[in-house]
């Protein structure tokens, strides 16, 4: 930073002008490169790979009846993927608030994004290191990425209103999603080239996964490098270095953030939408994998296909749905993309089973509207957050994108339990995006966002 710039906690500089803006376009280029280092995570471990050979290795540790017996509990095979998710989503929950409040205390997120950021990166890499029959290593492994993952996004999206202006932030968030999909696409090529083609790479189909799974660890720590490098931390005025950096304070200022979102319940009001909707989302991609081996029958190749398939049209629709909110508006444009949603889980429960066309069908339609729909929630999001509160309230949007979605996976995980069909846990999906519709409906945006104290866009 040079000298006589001060960093604020509403993301200006005292430096005006043409240095101002160059200074923000760079950040925003470094911003993106977080989506472009974990979002290989989230496709080739968490909606690849991870899902389906856990679910192996824990089948290996089965008795006889299929259970698996983690300290005493009866646990059939197939559901112990989906209840790890659902585990470290509730870890996740314990640790982002905190960590929210102590960021928007110190002013300082560089270094808390660094340290949650690289312990998902070290445990993901941890991951070639599953085999045999050490289902709890991978379950494990999976609970500390996943928090770590979600604590880091806190920190992560936190940064949108401070480096963007308002009439910026629906392209800027698009582009950090599409830079995130552009990522995991290059590496599920890649991917796909180890472990279709393991034997002449003179290694085993298991260890190709492995590889697969620890690479996605390295890519992140390694990425990480350039929005560490690029970010700025903001200085938090009238507020003592000493006691900011306390826990206890971080817990006060917790507490004092929740009394604080009681006087915004239009904010609160999208969270609730946003919570239910992306409950669902958040549950297909963690368990498409397991639906498509488990239930459909299909190989590894055609999985990661049709993931690639998926991270290839999810760029365009991410694009293609924030030009799409700059003409109707962000509210509108997510609605519509609720409304695709419904139709296509509720297809997928009648897709066959062995028939590879049809499952890419699905994958197609759920490329188009994934990064949209996320894109333009955490858009939508930041204008409804209070300034100087961006960790804070991310903190909780977080719980909404990643820390309360623990229902999906649980609810996926007893349906299959009780049942034995992943048919009529997929079925259940259908009814977080249909009731999300209805309650993202009725908030008043534009009300909510005065409500904040924050400029309306033309078109939100």
């Amino acid at each position: 930073m040079s000298a006589g710039t001060v960093d604020r906690t509403d993301g200006t500089d005292e430096a005006g002008g043409p240095d101002r803006a160059a200074g923000r376009r760079r950040e925003q280029r470094g911003w993106y490169f977080y989506d472009f280092a974990c979002s290989v995570y989230s496709t080739s471990v968490l909606t690849v790979f991870l899902g389906p050979y856990l679910t192996t290795v824990a089948k290996a540790a089965a008795d006889a009846d299929g259970f698996v017996h983690p300290l005493g509990i009866p646990v059939r095979a197939g559901s112990v993927f989906a209840y790890a998710v659902s585990l470290s989503v509730v870890v996740a929950v314990l640790v982002m608030p905190l960590v929210g409040a102590v960021a928007d205390r110190t002013g300082r997120k560089k270094p808390l994004l660094a340290a949650a950021a690289y312990t998902g990166a070290a445990a993901t890499a941890g991951m070639f290191f599953l085999d045999g029959d050490r289902y709890l290593l991978g379950a494990f492994l999976l609970i500390v990425a996943n928090a770590a993952q979600s604590v880091s996004m806190v920190l992560y999206n936190a940064y949108l209103p401070q480096i963007a202006e308002p009439h910026e932030r629906d392209r800027v968030s698009s582009r950090g999603w599409a830079f995130g999909y552009t990522s995991g696409a290059f590496v599920l090529v890649l991917n796909l080239v180890l472990y279709s083609g393991h034997e002449s790479f003179g290694v085993s189909e298991s260890t190709a996964v492995r590889i697969c799974l620890a690479s996605a660890g390295l890519w992140w720590g390694a990425f990480t490098l350039v929005p560490l490098r690029r970010l700025r931390d903001r200085r938090v005025a009238a507020r003592g270095e000493e006691d900011a950096g306390r826990v206890g304070a971080g817990w006060r200022q917790l507490v004092a953030t929740v009394k604080d979102m009681r006087r915004h319940p239009l904010t609160l009001s999208f969270l609730l939408a946003y919570l239910v909707y992306n409950d669902g989302v958040q549950t297909v991609i963690s368990q498409a994998s397991v639906y498509g081996s488990e239930e459909l029958g299909l190989d590894q190749t055609t999985l990661i296909t049709a993931i690639l398939l998926v991270q290839v049209l999810a760029v365009a629709g991410a694009l293609g749905m924030g030009r799409l909110a700059q003409r109707f508006g962000a509210k509108r444009t997510i609605l519509g993309s609720l409304a695709a949603w419904t139709l296509t889980i509720g297809a997928g429960y009648f897709l066959p089973a062995g028939e590879p066309v049809w499952f890419y069908a699905l994958a197609s339609a759920i490329g188009l509207v994934l990064g949209g729909s996320q894109a333009l929630s955490r858009s939508l999001f930041s204008h409804l957050v209070p300034r100087g509160k961006e960790a804070e309230y991310f903190s909780v949007y977080e719980m909404s994108d990643r820390g309360m979605s623990w229902l999906g996976p649980l609810v996926f995980g007893l349906a299959y339990q009780l049942t034995g069909s992943y048919r009529d846990a997929i079925i259940s999906l259908v009814a977080f995006f249909a009731l999300g519709f209805a309650l993202l409906v009725r908030v008043p945006v534009r009300q909510a966002v005065e409500a904040a104290g924050n400029p309306v866009p033309e078109r939100i």
